[in-house]
């Protein structure tokens, strides 16, 4: 009977973000569902052309259109308010906040910001790294089991990519926003993290010769 010996490793690295990503949203309430509509679209038009002079068309996508009835202090129907989100790709952090002033600046009160997340945007260096600390961190726990038992590692059975990635940091902001001055992103550093399940073969004694 075959004996394996199956582990999981993780590995890490770390990597400065250098792009961001904007949730923002046009919102507008009005008496009525075609002025509510109306008003909504004037200022979607008026974030788009502000987006795309700081990122490509390509980067700018819709998130979400909603419409509900809205009410007022009393709960009494008071008309309709809708609101558009937007998803605005950033290749570079200094863009980034000279774009959401941009957008304050545009739109005042109506602009509701989501989120800003940072990401990495060339990350292929930095996932090969931490998969490669992954493949060590499991042979290690592999070995050391294997030691416990009186055997040793032989051949290798599977590898199985899972988990891990990049997870990109999220920083909340005001619902609204009015800008003076260009917002300023600090990016620091985010982790880029890989997971493998790997297999081996046990074989023989510590001491005894590894087979060919």
């Amino acid at each position: 009977m075959d004996h394996t010996v199956t582990v999981t490793g993780s590995g890490a690295t770390l990597a400065v973000p250098d792009t961001a990503v904007l949730q923002v949203g046009a919102g507008h309430r009005a008496a009525d569902l075609v002025t509510a509509l109306e008003g909504m679209t004037s200022t979607l038009d008026a974030m788009a052309s502000v987006a795309r002079a700081h990122t490509e068309d390509r980067r700018i996508s819709t998130t979400d259109l909603q419409v509900w009835p809205a009410y007022d202090d009393q709960g009494q129907p008071a008309g309709f308010e809708a609101r558009h989100g937007l998803r605005i790709t950033v290749p570079d952090l200094p863009t980034a906040g000279r774009l959401l002033s941009a957008l304050a600046t545009a739109v005042g009160d109506r602009l509701r910001v989501d989120s800003v997340s940072l990401e990495v945007s060339e990350r292929d260096e930095a996932l090969t790294a931490a998969r490669e600390a992954a493949f060590a961190d499991a042979r290690a726990r592999a070995e050391h089991l294997a030691e416990l038992g009186g055997l040793r590692l032989g051949s290798l059975v599977q590898v199985v990519e899972g988990g891990g990635g990049v997870v990109p940091r999220p920083m909340a902001m005001a619902a609204s926003a009015r800008a003076a001055k260009d917002v300023s992103f600090q990016a620091g550093e985010q982790a880029l993290s890989a997971e493998l399940t790997v297999t081996w073969e046990l074989v023989g004694a510590p001491g005894e010769p590894r087979a060919v």
